[in-house]
């Protein structure tokens, strides 16, 4: 049966493969299509919907947030006999330029990851503002890999210079769990943690961010 969900890395340094093939029951049908991106357009076609999750700064956490929520998304629609979402995991870098944006002409939204740090803010205003919004496609800027341990400054902070940049942003936080870290290295996604109490919080993030971006039901 057809899968509800299809993941698509463009990215050549092929992170997302890597972690991919290392998942044992694979949740959504999954390609590498940084040498094919034309291939996309085959997937737009097909009538679903289709997100890039997109930042020219390397380590926000795309792949991290590309996977979890399609995974998310796949349980929520587990059953379903046609494909209903695309999730497109970008490269980190100005070099692949070309690369993103050929994805942008496939999409319907974007997804920008933004951790709550310094350093990260300048290339994802470059992101948002050089490639992203001339393209006119609506986008959404995502708080990703906050730690509650360290208090709420540096998540204030970020959603300040956000408001600033009058940036379209979510009120759902990706909050930073070792399970995320060590999650790759095991060959699981978020749907597949242990049953336990940080599992629950980190599953709750990527589920509450998927009802709030509407992606629970077809286009």
């Amino acid at each position: 049966m057809p899968a509800a969900v299809h993941v698509v890395s463009i990215d050549p340094q092929a992170s997302t493969v890597w972690w991919a093939n290392r998942i044992h029951d694979l949740p959504f049908d999954f390609s590498q299509e940084h040498e094919t991106p034309e291939n996309l357009a085959i997937l737009k076609d097909s009538g679903a919907r289709v997100h890039v999750i997109a930042n020219q700064k390397g380590g926000v956490g795309k792949t991290t947030v590309t996977l979890n929520l399609a995974a998310v998304v796949a349980d929520v629609l587990k059953g379903t006999d046609t494909l209903q979402h695309v999730f497109i995991d970008t490269p980190g870098s100005l070099q692949d330029e070309n690369l993103l944006l050929e994805a942008l002409k496939y999409a319907h939204d974007v997804i920008v990851p933004l951790p709550p740090e310094g350093l990260a803010f300048d290339p994802t205003a470059r992101t948002i503002q050089t490639v992203i919004e001339p393209t006119g496609l609506p986008y959404n800027v995502l708080i990703n890999n906050w730690d509650p341990r360290d208090g709420k400054a540096d998540l204030e902070d970020t959603r300040a210079y956000i408001e600033a940049q009058s940036w379209t942003s979510l009120k759902s936080v990706i909050r930073r769990y070792k399970v995320h870290t060590r999650a790759s290295v095991e060959g699981k996604v978020v749907t597949q943690y242990d049953e336990n109490k940080p599992s629950f919080k980190a599953r709750e993030d990527f589920y509450r961010l998927a009802i709030e971006l509407g992606y629970g039901g077809g286009a």
